[in-house]
């Protein structure tokens, strides 16, 4: 199975925010060994290191990003993907650019804990605990 991870998952684990790194935490487990494809799109990485910034020096950066790419397959950000997004009009458009991502990679869902945010995706979105619950 062929999953998008979403940045809150991805910051769940590694800035232990309590009580979602326990379902966040199985999820990268599930991803570590091999049970599901874990896919992060490149924008997701930008954006963790802007979250981070004050936690991650630029030798910090470069360990997390060889870290997460031990577990994670990345998937650049097109073109494609921008324009895909635009077209569909969302309030927030950097969960427009992810849903745009997930159709392109041809994820079966995006895992992420702000399920109401991808309602009109077409790529349904599931929460760690709902996914979990399901596999």
């Amino acid at each position: 199975m062929r999953c998008l991870i979403d940045a809150n998952i991805l910051l769940d684990v590694l800035a232990d925010r309590k009580p979602f790194v326990e379902d966040s935490s199985k999820i990268w487990k599930l991803c570590e060994t091999g049970q599901i494809e874990g896919y992060i799109s490149s924008l997701t990485f930008a954006d963790l290191v802007y979250v981070l910034r004050k936690e991650l020096n630029p030798g910090k950066i470069e360990e997390v990003l060889n870290s997460l790419k031990l577990i994670f397959s990345f998937t650049e950000l097109s073109e494609a993907d921008l324009s895909g997004a635009a077209a569909m009009r969302w309030k927030d458009f950097e969960d427009a650019v992810q849903s745009a991502t997930a159709s392109r990679i041809k994820a079966d869902c995006i895992i992420t804990r702000n399920v109401k945010d991808y309602k009109n995706s077409a790529v349904v979105a599931f929460t760690p605990t709902e996914f979990l619950s399901r596999i």
